[in-house]
């Protein structure tokens, strides 16, 4: 799978009636419709850190107590992922003014990850770390593994202090996603620090939704809070 060519569907895997129970119970294993409020699987990996041009590792310990957004992507050299990634790079100052870490990951080795940001000019002057998750285990446990590709979908997950998925987005390979997900940071940041809800294209300075002191006074009545036009605003 890359960027370069058109989409295909997943082809599902050919099941006999000998081997159905070792499938299903192997996709119980390894598949998940959604990570959201789940803890963060356990990792560790080889990683290339691009901000001091050495090798090192990443864990999922690394990022204990920590905002944190995991970011698969399908492969080094390719149209589309460098210019997501460039993209994170340039709104980076703002994520950690946010408390907020990035982790960019591929199947491709260190090796792969340190050659693609020395050549790929987009990449210049990149701070991030990138993931070499090369055994697919990681992108596997995410859940965003095609199995057939040996390659990750784009996959963008957002863990809270606590270790838990609080938002994700998952496409295919074609278009990239938006880094403007910064808003959405924002949302739960506040959401989490004040048990207030945020109604949709919520942004710092518009209004919330007071459950925690109002929740009977709202039921049925949230339109008395806050209007279509507030919202689109």
């Amino acid at each position: 799978m890359s960027c370069d060519v058109p989409l295909k569907p997943i082809k599902p895997k050919q099941t006999t009636q000998t081997n159905i129970e070792i499938n299903t119970a192997e996709e119980k294993k390894t598949m998940s419709s959604t990570m959201v409020r789940r803890a963060m699987p356990e990792f560790k990996m080889e990683a290339y850190d691009s901000q001091t041009g050495h090798y090192t590792t990443v864990s999922s310990e690394d990022y204990k107590d920590k905002w944190v957004a995991i970011c698969f992507y399908p492969a080094d050299f390719t149209f589309v992922c460098p210019t997501e990634i460039a993209a994170m790079n340039a709104k980076y100052d703002e994520f950690q003014k946010m408390g907020v870490e990035i982790l960019p990951i591929s199947v491709d080795s260190k090796f792969s990850h340190k050659r693609f940001v020395e050549t790929e000019p987009v990449l210049a002057g990149l701070k991030l770390k990138m993931g070499a998750d090369t055994t697919q285990q990681v992108s596997r446990d995410f859940g965003v593994l095609i199995e057939e590709e040996g390659v990750a979908l784009r996959g963008r997950f957002l863990f809270n202090p606590d270790g838990i998925c609080v938002a994700q987005e998952v496409q295919a390979d074609s278009v990239g996603r938006n880094v403007k997900f910064l808003r959405q940071i924002e949302a739960w940041q506040h959401a989490t620090t004040t048990g207030e809800v945020c109604p949709a294209g919520w942004r710092p300075g518009k209004r919330t939704l007071p459950v925690n002191t109002d929740a009977e006074k709202m039921t049925g009545r949230v339109g008395d809070y806050i209007t279509i036009e507030e919202i689109l605003s």
